[in-house]
């Protein structure tokens, strides 16, 4: 049965996938840089805020000094931009906050964390890859072949896919390899902060060593991304027609 999402301002959904939906709705009424204006959506907010700070007590408190307001921010890291809910509190200060986390009132687990940070790692590695694969391989229009299919797409249908092995089975073969299958190690992450938007590593050499590992280790390939990252994810040991070749 789907449990009932419960707010301080009477307001209550029937599972976590309707309040999804709900606050889902209010960030896309509203665009990059715009004030929460309606009153309702407001409010609603603040009682999705306060079930913030009462689920998650081992970071800082997000609602702070006080709520003054709510905006639309663009957030913007390594290898993402995604639209998100910023506060700005009574001290002037501002901080984001992740809705979906606020209604499962469940912190991110620990190993969501640390892929996070790998990504971050690689994220800019990858994109300088796929921007030299297109470079290279491209025809008159830009275009190269679908690994899978042989189709041919531009940049912005494709997915630069880990073939073998999965970027998570990579995460999993690093923490393996350093002991830390069961238990990552306290301080290895960054701790939480305002304005943070995404986990990364606390020692460079941590940031480093993934890095080399994935260089390492990777094997990429250019798949289309509408079409085929489910028949890509149920290939064992695909064989690579055109691998994308990461820069050492």
């Amino acid at each position: 049965m789907a449990k009932a999402v419960k707010l301080s301002n009477g307001r209550e959904f029937s599972s976590q996938k309707a309040a999804t939906v709900h606050f889902r709705a209010i960030l896309h009424a509203y665009a990059d840089g715009d004030e929460i204006i309606d009153a309702a959506h407001h409010s609603d907010l603040v009682a999705l805020l306060e079930r913030y700070d009462d689920a998650i007590t081992d970071t800082p408190s997000k609602i702070g000094t006080g709520i003054v307001r709510f905006e639309r921010r663009l957030n913007v890291g390594a290898g993402f931009a995604t639209p998100g809910f910023w506060v700005e509190r009574a001290d002037g200060s501002w901080t984001d906050f992740s809705f979906p986390t606020a209604i499962s009132a469940k912190p991110k687990p620990q190993s969501q964390e640390f892929a996070d940070a790998c990504r971050g790692v690689v994220a800019s590695d990858l994109r300088a890859a796929k921007l030299r694969h297109f470079k290279s391989h491209g025809d008159e229009q830009g275009r190269v072949p679908c690994d899978i299919t042989g189709q041919l797409i531009t940049i912005d249908e494709a997915h630069l896919d880990h073939a073998h092995w999965p970027f998570g089975t990579l995460i999993a073969m690093f923490r393996e390899a350093r002991g830390w299958h069961e238990v990552i190690p306290t301080g290895t992450l960054t701790a939480p902060q305002n304005q943070q938007t995404t986990t990364t590593f606390a020692d460079p050499a941590i940031a480093s060593a993934f890095k080399a590992f994935h260089h390492r280790t990777a094997t990429l390939r250019v798949i289309s991304a509408k079409a085929n990252l489910s028949m890509a994810s149920q290939q064992r040991r695909p064989k690579i027609k055109l691998p994308v070749k990461l820069e050492p």
